[in-house]
């Protein structure tokens, strides 16, 4: 009896499995999806109060509810990913912020005011 060389024992393999490929939904319709990045963005964020801007230190005082990484209400002295945000944050304004999980939630990575 002839032994089938590798080759031609994968090209037999694959010309049985076409068929049963063939038949197979390769739609994407059952797939779970990732949320719309603008959806997971807002998620994480937080609503706070400025109470201070403080340039030399490079902090912005935020008296703030829960927030999303667990954080429990308080008002504390966060560090600003971009200090050109201490010109624009004044106290008594009102916004929504998200922290920087890297640094255990210290630094506002970004920000959006609330109207």
């Amino acid at each position: 009896m002839r032994m089938l060389s590798p080759r031609a024992l994968i090209a037999f393999t694959l010309a049985l499995a076409a068929p049963a490929m063939a038949q197979i939904d390769h739609s994407m319709h059952a797939m779970p999806m990732a949320k719309p990045a603008t959806v997971a963005a807002n998620a994480d964020m937080g609503d706070g109060l400025v109470k201070k801007v403080d340039k030399t230190k490079g902090t912005v005082t935020l008296a703030h509810g829960a927030l999303p990484n667990g954080m429990p209400p308080m008002t504390m002295a966060y560090k600003v990913k971009d200090t050109a945000w201490l010109d624009q944050l004044k106290a008594g304004q009102k916004i929504r912020f998200a922290t920087d999980p890297k640094d255990g939630g210290m630094t506002v990575l970004r920000y959006e005011s609330v109207k």
